[in-house]
């Protein structure tokens, strides 16, 4: 996954051309300022992969493909009723907080809200619930996120041998720029590779945002 947030439709379009198909955007906000200007990347499939919150449900499941950072039932909720109202199936992973840490979004491992949302999929019909995604502690070493890594792909074995209705975990997202390599090590199936492909963001994030969940 390209990560194109913070860069302009043209920037974007030149990934594009070199055959990127997968694009991950952080703000529902910022993604339809630019929209307008993605509409003719034919067959490119835009994610959102930062935290979303519960009232921009409606707009971001008008807007995107994917949800990636499903962090609760009530938000899972509110987005298969926007995506039933839309007519459209809207792709989901489950946001999971391996590391524990109190700044970030994501469920808690083995938690019940894990579990209401996983219990929930057979009667959220227009949500697809296709894996996990995880942003572990951060880590100058790209071997320090090896075990998280772990905790992630094992979760995502425990849970897929359990065969739960209306449950696919098909996709392991995990992994950026400085840990890809180690995170495809630990089985990931999806890395949100931002830097390493654009280069540096363009402006700062205002202070205050949480981490985003690619680089």
């Amino acid at each position: 996954m390209a990560v194109s947030k913070t860069f302009p439709p043209d920037e974007i379009a030149e990934a594009h051309a070199a055959g990127l198909r997968v694009f991950g955007e952080n703000r529902v906000q910022e993604f339809a300022g630019k929209i307008a200007g993605l509409r003719g990347l034919a067959g490119a499939e835009w994610h959102l992969i930062g935290h979303l919150q519960s009232n921009k449900a409606g707009k971001a499941a008008e807007l995107f493909d994917a949800i990636d950072t499903v962090d609760s039932l009530s938000l899972a909720e509110r987005l298969n009723q926007a995506a039933g109202k839309l007519g459209k199936k809207l792709r989901a992973l489950i946001e999971v907080n391996v590391g524990g840490e109190a700044a970030k979004s994501g469920v808690a491992l083995n938690s019940a809200e894990l579990e209401a949302i996983l219990s929930a999929a057979p009667r959220l019909g227009n949500l697809e619930i296709l894996g996990l995604m995880t942003i572990p502690p951060l880590s100058e070493d790209p071997q320090g996120a090896r075990p998280y890594f772990r905790r992630l792909r094992e979760l995502r074995d425990a849970i897929a041998a359990r065969k739960l209705p209306g449950v696919s975990m098909e996709v392991l997202s995990m992994g950026m720029s400085h840990d890809f390599a180690v995170a495809i090590d630990e089985g990931s199936t999806c890395v949100r590779v931002g830097t390493a492909i654009f280069g540096e963001r363009h402006k700062a994030q205002p202070q205050g945002t949480l981490r985003g969940s690619g680089d």
